[in-house]
């Protein structure tokens, strides 16, 4: 590209960039320099350490991060993006259970941001879990923050992602893998090589413009709809599709992703989703894929010719490479279009990259797949087959048992809006709820402590104000019910910070009941609860609640902390389906949140890169 032309390009998406991320997401005109375009961004194969070393000694694992604003074309359309350190999908984050990481984040954005840790517990240090307006409060431009957590008690395939508005859409995210000490043994398949396959759904918009569209009056929960797909931040597109639009596609970058697999070795491909809102079903031309590992949990290998993952999800396959008269084959991560309101025309819903036995070989696939018929519906992979390797058997009951109703409903101004029961959640990001609730504990303000309620577990409507914030609050080791009925049309992966969940049951229309009509309680729920195997249940953090179905879970609660339970779709959370469980409030009051947390909360410019309020759309109602 010429430089004319480049310039051109950049003075186009940097407009757009800055025109879409003032304060609260609303469209207003910044003063700023340029997004850095100074250097080509990096990729990665994600290929892990074939030498790594499981039984090293616990040590500390320290990265530094700078977070800037950038140009750039993963399938050739050039969009504004967040990157940290100018790569593509993020940084990789490798470490051991027992380790000590340590991330230095120096954010030079325009936006106020945060780092969550998906899928680590944060034991004892709930304050670094990166929730805005739950943990922490947002890092400011032009500020830095650290985070520094211990892995303990959990292995497996994670990764991290911005957890300010819809940002993780616009670069920031990248994989976290925690090798156990006996990874070897838990996985009860042997391979030879290692390596991380990130899918995602990818706009050419920025993630904040999109939101503003979404949020906006008479929307009706139509969520915006992806142009096509990355693999590991790489794909490509036909220039001429998008006239209106800057593009090159003869990048060194973009492209046809490819997987190198030597022949006669078999190959751990951990499949993460870290995409917005598209499922995606997976194979590979005329290899079955073994699943041996789903959300940190290790599991007995079961085959599968498909592999359903709704975003957030992970699934470890094992693929062997067998001794066929073909050299390459197709890699195909189909979206399932069924739950995309009005698709746009120039929607690539295929995405394919090419699985190579010899490097050397540069000849496209004439591979055929499974031509079965695949499930048109949103909903997970079927995992009632999956057996976790460490045996762990689930409490015979709980002690309390909460119902949840979710859905789509329009109020003020035509504003669509998603609840938990009548709770829609909006961020505070000056004042998280983890920082007001130690606080209040520390103060022995009786709104937090609950010292005048007889339960252990309850719904603190004293403290916070439920239309706003849904907080499930425990006292002591507390075992938890949660049953989730879905009366919206699309799914919803139900993701839980701090904790995995034993899956009990899932299901489509209403859950059995003792009578129709009834109200769903613990009680009224016999028929189901009679019928649950408790002997070892798969332990998961994200599920899927499929459209007008139900999922019930059951959590251990013990962890000392706020933790949001969420819908991972990014929309929907954004649209407030966000709730929080307060959990062992009584070791919570011991904790101290350290004074450089405190200080986030004070900077200038928190709130940029937040959503919008609803009083922000009053005009156009």
């Amino acid at each position: 590209m010429c430089i004319a032309s480049l310039i051109a390009t950049l003075s186009i998406a940097t407009a757009a960039y800055a025109f879409f991320t003032g304060k609260h997401g609303l469209p207003q005109q910044k003063s700023a320099a340029a997004p850095d375009v100074s250097a080509p961004v990096q990729t990665n194969d994600y290929i892990l350490n074939p030498d790594w070393n499981y039984s090293d000694s616990p040590r500390r694992r320290e990265y530094s991060w700078t977070i800037r604003d950038t140009i750039h074309n993963p399938d050739g359309i050039y969009r504004p993006m967040m990157l940290v350190n100018n790569q593509f999908p993020g940084p990789l984050i490798e470490a051991n259970e027992g380790d000590t990481i340590v991330v230095h984040v120096d954010n030079q954005a325009d936006n106020a941001t945060s780092i969550h840790w998906h899928g680590i517990y944060q034991i004892g240090t709930p304050h670094m879990d990166g929730t805005v307006g739950i943990t922490q409060c947002p890092i400011a431009p032009g500020t830095n923050f650290t985070y520094e957590f211990t892995v303990s008690g959990q292995s497996g395939s994670y990764w991290w992602h911005s957890h300010q508005g819809v940002q993780s859409s616009d670069g920031l995210h990248g994989p976290l893998i925690i090798h156990a000490r006996d990874e070897r043994e838990k996985q009860k398949i042997s391979y030879d090589t290692d390596r991380v396959v990130m899918l995602s759904d990818h706009y050419h918009d920025l993630s904040s413009a999109l939101l503003w569209q979404y949020l906006k009056p008479d929307q009706e929960n139509a969520e915006p709809v992806p142009v096509g797909g990355l693999l590991n931040g790489r794909s490509t597109r036909d220039c001429s599709i998008f006239p209106d639009r800057k593009c090159d596609n003869t990048s060194s970058h973009v492209g046809i992703p490819q997987i190198d697999l030597a022949r006669n070795q078999s190959h751990r491909l951990r499949l993460i989703n870290v995409g917005a809102f598209a499922e995606f079903q997976v194979q590979i031309d005329e290899h079955q894929l073994a699943v041996t590992e789903v959300d940190g949990t290790d599991v007995q290998p079961e085959t599968f010719h498909t592999v359903n993952i709704n975003p957030a999800q992970r699934y470890s396959v094992i693929v062997n490479a067998r001794d066929t008269s073909a050299d390459t084959f197709w890699f195909r991560a189909r979206m399932v279009t069924t739950c995309f309101t009005d698709p746009p025309p120039t929607l690539d819903a295929d995405l394919l990259a090419v699985v190579r036995y010899d490097p050397e070989i540069d000849v496209a696939p004439t591979s055929a797949d499974w031509q079965e018929q695949l499930a048109q519906d949103c909903k997970d992979l079927d995992t009632t087959k999956l057996v976790p390797v460490d045996v762990v058997q689930a409490p015979a009951e709980a002690d309390a048992f909460f119902y949840l109703r979710s859905n789509f409903e329009i109020g003020k101004y035509r504003l669509s809006r998603g609840f938990f029961n009548e709770s829609t959640f909006r961020p505070n990001v000056r004042s998280p709820s983890l920082l007001r609730t130690i606080d209040g504990l520390a103060s022995a303000n009786e709104t937090f402590s609950g010292s005048a309620r007889q339960q252990a577990a309850f719904v603190n409507d004293a403290a916070f104000d439920t239309s706003r914030e849904l907080v499930i609050q425990t006292t002591g080791i507390q075992t938890i019910d949660i049953l989730v009925s879905n009366f919206d049309d699309g799914s919803h992966p139900l993701h839980l910070h701090g904790y995995k969940y034993f899956v009990l049951a899932q299901g489509h229309g209403y859950p059995p009941l003792t009578a129709v009509g009834v109200a769903i309680t613990r009680e009224n729920l016999a028929p189901l609860y009679d019928r649950l195997d408790l002997s070892n249940p798969l332990r998961r953090d994200t599920a899927s609640i499929e459209a007008f179905g139900w999922t019930l879970i059951r959590v251990v609660a013990d962890n000392p902390g706020a933790w949001a339970l969420h819908c991972h779709i990014s929309w929907h959370s954004e649209a407030g389906l966000v709730m929080q469980l307060l959990t062992s409030t009584d070791e919570l009051e011991k904790m101290q949140v350290p004074e450089a947390n405190l200080r986030l909360c004070v900077q200038d410019g928190v709130e940029r890169g937040m959503g919008p309020d609803d009083e922000d759309f009053r005009d156009l109602a």
